[in-house]
């Protein structure tokens, strides 16, 4: 738009006219000091001048302009920016937030996922955002936290992506071992931006837990060196990381998310898992023949094939990661061999498990 150039826009049933106006910052400033410094703004034959918009309406529809046409232009706007923005990964390196560019292209469209608990999922983010008046009027804090749980490779990380892209957040990969205390992990959390995303991978490899009868099968894997569950300032503790969860430093910002992932959610100490921490717990499972589709879809472009039940049913027989299913898929760019190749990856597998079996029923193992 050029200056004086005016646009119309109308909202419910009121008519609004915006006029763009350009001026001169000399004038604008109104001395000769002032002039010289927006001089020296424009030096380098860079012409220089204050843009801004004019809005005129009738002056019987003020109300309505100030009470809804104004937060609706805003909130439009927001909704812009937040499309147009650029989603960062922020990482801790020396001890401060360092942060790159997001381009995960993992969206709820694409994740491999019972469509009843992705939909139960985004409902609750969609939920989440629109209830600022109702966790203020609650005296709650602006947060919400998710267990994202089960074996490894069934897009646990996938998932947290496909929230920040379809939430637009940033994401903050809070690697604990790089945490040598509270008091950093303190200022760390404190320093996260708002609409974020905290996430905590492996949880229960990152703090030590209470150890519970069963823990200590060949499976268990050692909290890492330097966390602990005691109350200590010079380390990094159970309680400090639920302080920042639920405790007075929860509400340092607002509109975050908090996600732990874990393999094994039976080994997390209970303080974890409560409602207010965890709000919602995901199971994150092996790979079904509707996960299998949209696998299919997203790699080959192929709805429905000769071979889906087939591999449908080996599906129900034998478990298998839907990242196992991704990686057999890639090998080839015709549909027909991937397929072919996928039939014969499954069924070794099951092959393999049928002799475990046998072995394990024999004493020989």
């Amino acid at each position: 738009m050029d200056h004086g150039e005016e646009t119309v826009d109308a909202h419910d049933g009121v008519q609004y006219t915006w006029r763009l106006v350009s001026r001169d910052p000399a004038a604008v400033l109104g001395c000769s000091a002032n002039r010289r410094g927006a001089a020296a703004h424009g030096r380098g034959g860079l012409q220089v001048c204050l843009r801004s918009f004019e809005l005129s309406f009738h002056k019987k529809h003020k109300e309505k302009a100030l009470a809804s046409y104004l937060p609706f232009v805003l909130d439009t706007a927001k909704a812009i920016r937040d499309r147009q923005r650029n989603l960062k990964m922020h990482m801790v390196e020396y001890d401060a937030w360092t942060a790159v560019d997001l381009r995960h292209p993992s969206t709820f469209e694409t994740l491999a996922m019972d469509r009843t608990l992705k939909k139960s999922v985004m409902d609750d983010l969609e939920r989440f955002v629109d209830r600022k008046e109702y966790y203020s009027k609650t005296g709650r804090a602006w947060k919400r936290g998710y267990l994202l749980y089960g074996p490894p490779g069934t897009g646990k990380s996938s998932l947290v992506a496909a929230m920040a892209n379809y939430l637009k957040f940033d994401i903050y990969d809070l690697e604990l071992t790089e945490i040598k205390s509270n008091s950093d992990l303190r200022r760390l959390l404190v320093g996260m931006s708002n609409r974020s995303i905290l996430v905590v991978e492996d949880i229960d490899c990152s703090i030590d837990l209470h150890q519970r009868p069963g823990d200590q099968g060949p499976d268990r894997r050692a909290p890492r060196p330097g966390f602990t569950g005691d109350d200590s300032e010079d380390k990094v503790t159970l309680s400090g990381l639920l302080n920042f969860v639920d405790g007075l430093w929860s509400t340092s910002g607002d509109e975050r998310i908090i996600v732990f992932t874990t393999n094994f959610r039976e080994r997390l100490d209970p303080a974890l898992l409560r409602p207010g921490r965890m709000d919602m717990h995901i199971h994150m499972s092996y790979c079904t023949p509707e996960s299998f589709r949209i696998l299919a879809s997203n790699y080959h472009s192929v709805k429905d094939h000769a071979m889906f039940p087939e591999i449908e049913q080996l599906m129900e027989e034998v478990q298998i990661t839907p990242a196992e299913v991704a990686e057999v898929l890639m090998r080839n760019d015709g549909v027909d061999a991937a397929l072919l190749d996928l039939v014969k990856f499954i069924k070794a597998k099951k092959g393999a498990a049928g002799e475990s079996n046998v072995t394990n029923h024999d004493g020989r193992c």
